[in-house]
């Protein structure tokens, strides 16, 4: 797959002079953040699986109705909780900030004549909705789907832990399938997950963020002990495969 993936349709790995050459349908962006994973993952889990499963899909997407999809570089800057920031470089980046980034990016493309891009998220800070409606009253003709990669295939029957929400069997197994060398299983903490205080926020009555600190001693929301590369590969698959379906949609898609 290393071989392959290093394609047209991956913007940071080729050149302009292979750029000219392809007609794109559909701009593909992945979308991360700065900020721990446990103890074994790296600082920007979030943009380096965002990434690869955005490769993934187009590859798929282009062998199955070819689809032709650019993927962009991952945006690396996402909104942080309480009892994250105050962790050593782990940036929080104002709603303003993403929604100026967004902004930029698809004023640059709808220049270029690109009318379809697809954000595929990596991390559950991050809110893209109101930031889509903003620039569909702008840009009109310009369609956006936002995806988070990680919530919209049910983890039953892939992952055993329970709660899974943040580097924990789900994200570690995806990462091992893509990067083991990123991934010490041997420093791995438990996951262990404190109870809100507020028995009204533990039962979902109101919404407030959490604050990091109090939830989790070692930054990560589920256990990732059992997680296989194997594991990984099996969802991954099932992800990028519905990813893909969206891509060969969107390419003919007109209001």
């Amino acid at each position: 797959m290393d071989n392959q993936k290093r394609n047209f349709m991956d913007l940071s790995h080729i050149p302009w002079g292979e750029v000219k050459n392809h007609d794109y349908d559909v701009v593909v962006l992945p979308w991360g953040a700065i900020e721990p994973h446990n103890l074994h993952l790296p600082y920007i889990t979030d943009c380096i699986l965002s990434y690869e499963i955005a490769i993934y899909s187009a590859k798929i997407a282009y062998e199955k109705s070819n689809t032709k999809s650019m993927v962009m570089p991952p945006v690396y800057f996402g909104a942080q909780n309480p009892g994250q920031w105050n962790k050593p470089f782990c940036i929080h980046t104002r709603i303003e900030t993403q929604k100026a980034i967004l902004t930029d990016i698809v004023s640059s493309l709808h220049g270029q004549g690109f009318r379809k891009l697809v954000i595929v998220n990596g991390h559950g800070g991050n809110s893209f909705k109101p930031l889509i409606r903003d620039l569909a009253v702008t840009y009109p003709d310009f369609y956006i789907v936002a995806i988070d990669w990680f919530g919209f295939i049910p983890t039953e029957g892939y992952f055993e832990e329970k709660p899974d929400d943040h580097a924990g069997e789900q994200e570690t197994s995806v990462m091992l399938h893509y990067h083991p060398e990123l991934v010490d299983m041997n420093e791995a903490g438990s996951g262990k997950v404190n109870p809100l205080r507020m028995n009204a926020l533990q039962n979902k009555t109101g919404w407030m963020p959490r604050n990091w600190d109090e939830v989790t001693t070692d930054t990560g929301i589920g256990n990732p002990k059992k997680s296989t590369a194997e594991k990984g590969k099996v969802y991954a698959e099932k992800v990028a495969e519905r990813i893909a379906g969206l891509l060969t949609e969107l390419k003919d898609y007109t209001v």
